[in-house]
């Protein structure tokens, strides 16, 4: 009776250490961080593999006024849609004759597109100045105030001048970081109007790291002779897509009197993208339109962005007619058979004279 209880105790022992030494090995083996996306292989010969970015730390640190707004903002996949813009961009003193300012145009755009309304929720605004900043949560947007340290990004920053030209890379470098932090997103600049929910017209094919417009669309939409615009792309977060925006924002200092969207299409026509393993599809201007190539379908077009234009009185004219045009198709009972067509784009246009 004795040996009996004794081994009974023995076994007991045993199963605890047993349950201990398991739960070790269990809790070990789970110490490095999930991964939110599955690590997918790369379509090319150099087999490079696609890792989520936020895999690369191993641990995470806590989370800032960065990591907080991109919680807000994004979709449940850490997709977020991010538009950028200063004080110049919400300023009513830009609008000539109205008080209506880019971001007004930008915003009314979501609400008179078709399926874009709910997407504003998911829509970050990342203000480069104090001023664009409160305009911003005046509207009740989801906003992030960057600060760039000795640098006054208010005023309008005419295209090609050195201000515009440090604008755009600050972007870049911003754009990196959220890459970096594990969040894919559409960058959309604010002269752009959506009419239609871009994701239905976007590859959903998780392969291919980046969609990017174009200014005139070659039919191609593997063509790397495609000439890009970096106004409106979609980027997936990963190790491959890191690597690319880190290249491009180091070639910054070795590209004097160049914007950031000339030094990526050096990047590209140097076969950079595929010496990374980079998937790039190039958007259709029928449906990713713009004013350097209007879409020929009011039916199909998704985007209208204010490219091709120099000064932002100019792009806020055009882009209230082209909102006007739109208006004018959506509310008609389309039983004509006469086509639409854009008006031209007569402010922009002129915008290019000395």
């Amino acid at each position: 009776m004795e040996i009996s209880k004794t081994s009974s105790l023995n076994l007991t022992i045993l199963a605890l250490l047993l349950m201990t030494g398991l739960l070790y090995i269990f809790l070990n083996s789970n110490s490095s961080p999930i991964s939110l996306f599955p690590t997918r292989i790369a379509s090319s010969s150099c087999s490079e593999h696609r890792i989520p970015a936020e895999s690369a730390s191993h641990e995470a640190p806590p989370p800032d006024d960065l990591d907080l707004a991109l919680r807000r903002a994004s979709i449940a996949n850490r997709t977020v849609i991010i538009a950028i813009m200063n004080k110049a961009y919400a300023d009513p003193a830009n609008s000539v004759d109205s008080d209506q300012t880019m971001l007004d145009l930008f915003l009314e755009s979501f609400w008179l597109g078709e399926g874009t309304r709910k997407l504003l929720d998911h829509v970050l605004i990342v203000a480069m100045d104090r001023t664009a900043y409160m305009m911003c949560s005046f509207r009740r947007l989801n906003c992030y105030r960057l600060v760039t340290e000795g640098v006054d990004f208010a005023g309008e920053k005419l295209y090609m001048s050195e201000d515009f030209i440090k604008m755009m890379w600050s972007r870049t470098i911003f754009l990196t970081d959220v890459l970096r932090r594990g969040y894919s997103f559409i960058f959309t600049d604010t002269d752009v109007l959506w009419l239609r929910n871009p994701f239905g017209r976007l590859s959903s094919n998780e392969t291919e790291d980046l969609q990017i417009s174009t200014d005139y669309f070659n039919g191609d939409p593997w063509s790397e002779a495609n000439s890009i615009n970096t106004g409106f792309y979609f980027v997936r977060s990963n190790n491959l897509t890191v690597s690319l925006f880190e290249k491009w924002y180091s070639m910054k200092d070795n590209s004097t009197g160049k914007k950031e969207q000339d030094v990526l299409l050096d990047l590209m026509r140097s076969v950079t993208f595929r010496a990374l393993g980079l998937k790039v599809r190039f958007l259709d201007t029928l449906y990713f339109s713009g004013f350097c190539s209007n879409s020929r379908d009011f039916e199909a077009v998704t985007t209208v962005h204010a490219n091709c234009c120099r000064t932002i009185v100019a792009k806020i004219l055009d882009l209230t007619a082209a909102l006007r045009d739109w208006k004018r198709y959506k509310f008609s009972n389309r039983n004509g058979t006469a086509p639409y067509v854009w008006s031209k784009h007569v402010n922009c246009l002129k915008s290019w004279s000395p």
